[in-house]
């Protein structure tokens, strides 16, 4: 069996400052923009990786999620518990100074972790995680 990843989702609660961070600051490729308002699905993708992309999805738009779930949802959202995506680069400091440079929340700078990984992580818009390994 051969499987790939083609499409992961994270939230947003503000279509057009999810867009400008993974567009703007990450350098990732708008795949296509549909809905209008909050209500707006948003796919990104890395340059030159045409078949591995990025939803940003309202979550309240889902159907089958009661209030008291979208409740929780947007709690977890504001505390930055919700959503996290982890990315990779050959130059994680070349990416750190080019995403601090963006006005985005840094949680830890480059940082060599116990467990033999080097990474930094940040928070989008939506307050969901974003770690950066250092591929080596």
């Amino acid at each position: 069996m051969k499987l790939t990843i083609h499409t992961s989702v994270l939230p947003h609660d503000d279509p057009d400052a999810s867009l400008a961070f993974y567009r703007d600051v990450l350098g990732f490729e708008v795949r296509s923009d549909v809905g209008q308002g909050r209500m707006r699905w948003v796919t990104v993708g890395p340059p030159g990786q045409p078949d591995t992309s990025l939803l940003l999805a309202p979550p309240a738009a889902d159907p089958g999620i009661t209030e008291d779930e979208r409740r929780t949802i947007a709690e977890m959202m504001a505390k930055g518990t919700y959503g996290w995506i982890l990315l990779a680069t050959p130059d994680l400091d070349e990416v750190f100074e080019k995403v601090q440079a963006g006005d985005t929340e840094v949680v830890q700078e480059p940082t060599e972790q116990p467990y033999g990984v080097r990474d930094c992580a940040f928070r989008d818009p939506a307050g969901n995680l974003v770690r950066i390994q250092e591929l080596r």
